[in-house]
């Protein structure tokens, strides 16, 4: 099957087309595709906080379905869910702070060591 890795760049691409599209399909086993990674950029990561309805639903089809969530170190430190400073961006070293279980905090060499093992066909910007 396909492999594809989202990443949520635009504004509301998270709440909109994650929450109302892709997270119910895979929640039905419909998606038609094996997602192996989310990278959440800007305000779209704010859906990951614990306690959030679709950040935590996400968290359980993510565990299930061994999906890499990874919000941008770079605009976690500048919403405060995660801990670390600007001049740590991209060395790997920034952790999230107050998001859903399993997600983790980094920048492309990150992104890139963690999808390695199971490389995507297609990433889908949205």
């Amino acid at each position: 099957m396909m492999k594809v890795a989202y990443v949520f760049a635009t504004p509301n691409a998270a709440t909109y087309k994650l929450a109302t599209m892709i997270l119910p399909q895979l929640e039905k086993g419909i998606h038609g595709a094996d997602v192996v990674g989310m990278m959440f950029f800007d305000d779209n990561l704010f859906c990951l906080r614990q306690g959030d309805p679709v950040g935590e639903r996400l968290a359980r089809i993510a565990k299930e379905k061994n999906i890499l969530l990874m919000v941008c170190d770079q605009c976690a430190v500048q919403r405060n869910v995660a801990e670390g400073t600007f001049e740590m961006c991209g060395t790997g070293s920034v952790t999230a702070k107050g998001l859903v279980d399993g997600v983790v905090a980094g920048c492309f060499p990150q992104l890139y060591g963690a999808l390695a093992g199971s490389p995507p066909d297609y990433v889908i910007t949205l």
